[in-house]
């Protein structure tokens, strides 16, 4: 335990921006345990005859490795990636051992944490350096380092699933979830605090620790389902089926009321301060809305906007969609064009910067504005003292990127 702990404060030393996170760590004693690995409640679990053979400087970058592991998350999301592609055997949680790893060791060593034989690092599988364990996972199969690294074992909290030795969530010395997160938020304080001590990994991961990224696209989805699904959308009186309560009135047909699929028109803008990607991902939303609508792109139709409306365009395929435009923006026009369009829309998508003047009224049915997000807010190319008005209140808002 000496060694152990002369260790932990090497780690600290070197990197100081963690010793919050190292600190937090419940050491427990355990033969069974290949090296060291840690759960999902921030306990760290040694072998000793581990800490025996290794030694102080490369049991540093041990437990420097190991709660990069816990404040990277790895559990949490080796859980949803296995859940997601139903892959819950040993060789896949290897291979999201592997691929963690893959994430974490690119930045850790150097600068006093030598880095240990048999360290797995990308570019033995001639991998870039930088990327996620979810693009790991998804760019190689790492099948020909499995049978070399059979003895890698992280614990749960590389790949998010429980070990026998581990103590699970009723066990002592656990951290709650609210403690495991006001861990992660010290360090990233840490890293912003002082960020030339902190590789570009580690300052990325803190910024995203203050900010953590929105599901858009899952909430742009959502947003759709539920517009297209609410109350009086897409419903009208039929006689084809008369309704139940004209047994009630002899001699006389009452209508029911018939749900008819939603039509959606999408209001896209051109103006020029909306770059090609974000044209881009407008298109990949475009297809995302007409899966909402059970695939039916006759009634998804997009119009093109700037300063003023194209015309309105059924959806054939996104990919073939030509948007038109690269001046300046108002989108009023583009819906006054889509409330113009027979048969009107029972949704108004519009996917935009927020540089532009908003309808005065409520338009008379749902409205949902993705906003492309922008570092630092929003800024009118030509006037830097121009600030956009938001959204209307009367508006679905979400934030897209």
């Amino acid at each position: 335990m000496e060694k152990l702990l002369a260790a932990r404060l090497h780690a600290v030393k070197v990197r100081p921006y963690l010793a919050g996170a190292l600190f937090a760590l419940h050491v427990v004693e355990d033969r069974s345990v290949p090296t060291m690995a840690v759960d999902a409640h921030w306990r760290c679990y040694v072998s000793p005859g581990f800490v025996t053979r290794t030694p102080v400087e490369e049991l540093a970058g041990v437990w420097v490795h190991e709660v990069s592991h816990l404040l990277r998350d790895h559990h949490g999301r080796g859980e949803r990636y296995a859940r997601a592609h139903g892959e819950f055997g040993p060789g896949e949680r290897l291979r999201r051992n592997i691929a963690a790893d893959f994430e974490i060791n690119d930045d850790i060593y150097g600068d006093g944490l030598p880095r240990p034989v048999g360290t797995v690092h990308p570019s033995l599988l001639r991998l870039p350096d930088g990327l996620l364990m979810e693009e790991y996972l998804r760019t190689a199969s790492m099948s020909g380092l499995a049978s070399d690294l059979a003895w890698l074992d992280c614990g749960s909290g590389a790949d998010g699933q429980v070990r026998p030795w581990e103590l699970g969530p009723g066990g002592a010395h656990g951290l709650s979830r609210q403690q495991r997160d006001a861990v992660r938020f010290r360090v990233a304080e840490a890293i912003k605090g002082r960020p030339g001590d902190a590789p570009e990994g580690w300052r990325r991961w803190a910024e995203e620790a203050f900010h953590p990224p929105q599901p858009w696209r899952q909430l742009l989805g959502a947003a759709v389902r539920s517009a297209v699904a609410a109350p009086g959308v897409g419903e009208d009186h039929s006689y084809r089926r008369p309704s139940r309560r004209s047994a009630g009135l002899p001699g006389v047909l009452l209508p029911s009321l018939r749900r008819s699929p939603p039509r959606v028109c999408v209001v896209i803008d051109t103006s020029g301060s909306v770059s090609d990607a974000e044209l881009g991902s407008a298109l990949l939303e475009v297809t995302a809305i007409a899966r909402a609508v059970g695939g039916r792109r006759d009634l998804v139709s997009v119009i093109s906007c700037d300063a003023a409306a194209e015309a309105v365009v059924p959806l054939c395929r996104a990919e073939n969609v030509e948007l038109i435009g690269g001046g300046g923006t108002d989108l009023r026009s583009g819906f006054a064009q889509a409330l113009r369009s027979r048969p009107r829309p029972d949704v108004i998508v519009a996917l935009t910067d927020g540089q532009t003047p908003w309808p005065s009224a409520q338009p008379p049915c749902r409205t949902i504005v993705g906003l492309f997000s922008r570092p630092g807010g929003a800024a009118a190319e030509k006037d830097p003292d121009y600030v956009p008005d938001s959204p209307p209140p009367w508006a679905r808002v979400v934030s897209i990127g």
